[in-house]
């Protein structure tokens, strides 16, 4: 079986491609899959996270995948962040230092992925945080982990991937899960029915969560998204046939898929030409840089 797939940028039609993807693949079973990238002029690495998903599920089926006819550049990139690894491609060196390789997580790895996180997004690209912001910064990343254990119930794993693009000024970095997505756990867990496009935009507000019991949920995204508006970056969801997407001067924009992702996916893009520095309002203003 041949599939093709174009250009994959980190906004609606990269995430539109990648449900058409999903869907085309989701009844697969030995079967040989061909990819074939020779439409595919450039690849945002970030959205690693979602297409690894997407073919890990494809292997899943006892499908032999393998990806055909990719361009230099594009190639380049996804060797020298690990993904083409999967696919039996020596992993190419990064001089640059600009990929956050590509991952997965069992669900059972939270102290991993808390390390990757950690570790990785420690760049002097990230504008200035005081070690307060920063901590909860990272936990709010972890959340999006925790939420993907908890909420979508993925038995799959959950897929990191991250790039840092100088000439653009952005360091976006995704996760991913293959689990019941953000529409269907808030019916199930609250009996709340909205599209999904609302129900992204609902789990992105305030103190909003489906989590019950003595631990606090649903600051994670609500504090990324107040970061990313603030540094005038960009965020993206998408699960089931929902799209959210916070844009670069501040407004909200929601849209709908023909089909659905078979998960859930956070793309952050911090703008990296933001100097300014932050802190959290409770901090005072004097000594925290």
């Amino acid at each position: 079986m041949r599939l093709e797939l174009q250009r994959v940028n980190s906004d609606y039609s990269g995430f539109l491609q990648l449900t058409e993807l999903a869907h085309g693949t989701s009844d697969l079973a030995l079967k040989a899959v061909e990819l074939d990238m020779g439409a595919a002029t450039w690849v945002d690495a970030n959205m690693c996270a979602p297409l690894g998903a997407i073919l890990y599920r494809v292997s899943r089926g006892l499908n032999a995948v393998r990806l055909t006819h990719l361009r230099a550049k594009v190639r380049d990139i996804l060797a020298k962040n690990g993904f083409l690894s999967t696919y039996g491609e020596a992993k190419r060196p990064d001089r640059f230092g600009t990929t956050i390789e590509y991952m997965r997580f069992e669900p059972k790895d939270a102290r991993y992925f808390a390390e990757y996180v950690e570790s990785r997004l420690a760049r002097k690209e990230i504008p200035k945080m005081s070690a307060a912001l920063l901590k909860k910064f990272r936990e709010s990343i972890f959340e999006i982990f925790s939420n993907a254990v908890i909420h979508s119930e993925t038995n799959m794993g959950i897929f990191a991937c991250g790039q840092f693009f100088p000439g653009q000024h952005r360091l976006d970095f995704s996760v991913a899960d293959l689990g019941i997505g953000i529409q269907q756990n808030l019916m199930k867990k609250r009996g709340i029915v909205l599209s999904a496009a609302d129900a992204i935009n609902w789990a992105t507000e305030g103190k909003n969560t489906t989590k019950t019991g003595p631990i606090p949920g649903g600051l994670g995204l609500k504090l990324l998204r107040e970061f990313i508006s603030l540094n005038h970056g960009r965020m993206q969801i998408a699960s089931d046939r929902g799209y959210w997407e916070l844009t670069a001067n501040g407004q909200e924009r929601t849209d709908n898929f023909p089909y659905p992702f078979p998960g859930t996916v956070v793309n952050i893009e911090i703008n990296t030409a933001d100097t300014s520095a932050y802190r959290l309002t409770s901090e005072p203003p004097d000594d925290i840089f």
